[in-house]
């Protein structure tokens, strides 16, 4: 490969569209016009890696049979996946305030839906066992999907920098977390959540628009900021699916820069952000 033919590789319209086509049926994200140098940005990963110089030498593979698991690194790069612990606290405050406190079944379904590196799904099972003094004679289980096994990998080590947990306070940190082994004398400490966490916690690859093998129901789902990557028909579509998948009562809540207001959906609103089958 000529490394400086690569690096100056350019990004046209035409293999925008192409990409942006390709990018929507496997995954249902819609690459808006503007979003041109994001895209050229981030697959120019894919083409140092693949010793390629120019995009559509790049779209040719992909579209060949040799190529097909390229698609799903592409699809990985291409995902956004900003994430924190306790994200949005808001949520948390209503499920403790107005959710748990209703449900009386021993069994309980919850479901992190776009979970990238497990910031959510471990806040969730956290703030359950917080919440829950009983939580141990329950039987509490949290589903968490994403469509990147990049993401997933990471959330299954389970171990975060101290700076990833800072919205966690102090005493919380010693329950759940522990000290791992420094790499070397002069790393930043690692922190890593512990098994009683880990175990209600089930982890696995979901692309959103396939379909999914999970019989469910879920008591409740959380689909956060990630619908305002999907344009209307696919969200109305999602909507209409996470409806059949709910408990009859359960909570369906998005993130607070979405809404259902533009969709037709069968939901109960109830606050910003927080919905009710």
């Amino acid at each position: 490969m000529n490394l400086a033919k690569a690096m100056t590789a350019e990004l046209n319209e035409k293999q925008f569209k192409k990409i942006s086509a390709i990018v929507y049926e496997l995954c249902g994200i819609h690459l808006k016009a503007g979003k041109e140098a994001l895209v050229r940005a981030r697959l120019m990963k894919r083409l140092r890696a693949l010793g390629m110089e120019s995009f559509d030498a790049y779209i040719h593979y992909i579209e060949s049979e040799a190529g097909s698991r390229e698609l799903g690194m592409m699809v990985d790069v291409m995902t956004t996946n900003k994430t924190s612990f306790f994200r949005e606290p808001a949520h948390f405050d209503y499920l403790r305030d107005h959710v748990l406190p209703t449900v009386h079944r021993r069994r309980m379904r919850f479901w992190t839906a776009a979970c990238s590196s497990g910031e959510e799904p471990y806040s969730l099972a956290i703030f359950i066992r917080e919440a829950m003094p009983d939580i141990d004679l329950r039987d509490v289980k949290i589903l968490a999907t994403d469509i990147s096994t990049r993401m997933l990998e990471k959330a299954r080590r389970a171990t975060f920098p101290r700076e990833a947990l800072r919205e966690i306070p102090g005493h919380l940190l010693q329950k759940y977390f522990v000290k791992t082994a420094l790499a070397a004398p002069d790393a930043p400490p690692l922190y890593r959540v512990k098994d009683p966490v880990l175990a209600m916690v089930r982890l696995a690859r979901l692309n959103l628009i396939d379909k999914w093998p999970m019989k469910g129901p879920f008591d409740v789902i959380f689909c956060r900021n990630v619908m305002i990557y999907f344009d209307r028909s696919t969200q109305q579509r999602l909507i209409n699916r996470f409806w059949n998948y709910l408990e009859p009562g359960g909570y369906l809540f998005v993130g607070h820069s979405e809404g259902l207001s533009a969709i037709s959906h069968k939901f109960h609103y109830v606050r910003p952000a927080v919905y009710k089958k």
